[in-house]
């Protein structure tokens, strides 16, 4: 999927199957402001002399700003603008480090008409290799508001 309204989709426009991708390069810039908003200074993030030290050995991004990527799509792109978050799993499987490329992909794994919610499948990749996966489950507007 390339493009989406910029209303977001609704409901009966959703089918499983359906698709779409964010690609976000992770700089220092970047951590520095996450690390800001969510106050998380973990020196894991942000100290590469303490960082040297752990089994990393070396500086990592927050998992949850690879997670945020998702948010991104789900809440601009699939279903877009209208969507609300009600509840999301996620596995960390790889770290991201400053330099790498992240693909955030969601993908519509199930549609339930009558509550109006919709299953997300969702992973984050670096250069193919899977960083996160998860699921999120979203409630879509039934119609557009004129």
């Amino acid at each position: 999927m390339t493009d989406s309204p910029p209303q977001g989709y609704v409901l009966d426009e959703l089918k499983v199957g359906m698709s779409a991708e964010l690609v976000r390069e992770v700089t220092e810039e970047k951590i520095a402001l996450f690390a800001e908003a969510s106050d998380d200074y973990n020196p894991l993030h942000m100290d590469e002399d303490f960082a040297r030290t752990t089994p990393y050995r070396g500086r990592i991004a927050h998992g949850l700003l690879s997670a945020s990527y998702v948010s991104a799509v789900v809440g601009t792109m699939l279903p877009g603008p209208g969507a609300i978050f009600l509840g999301q799993t996620m596995t960390f499987h790889k770290p991201v480090r400053i330099g790498d490329v992240v693909t955030a992909r969601v993908t519509v794994a199930s549609v339930d008409p009558e509550k109006a919610r919709v299953v997300l499948s969702c992973a984050c990749l670096v250069n193919g290799e899977p960083v996160l996966d998860g699921e999120a489950q979203v409630r879509v507007p039934r119609r557009r508001k004129r």
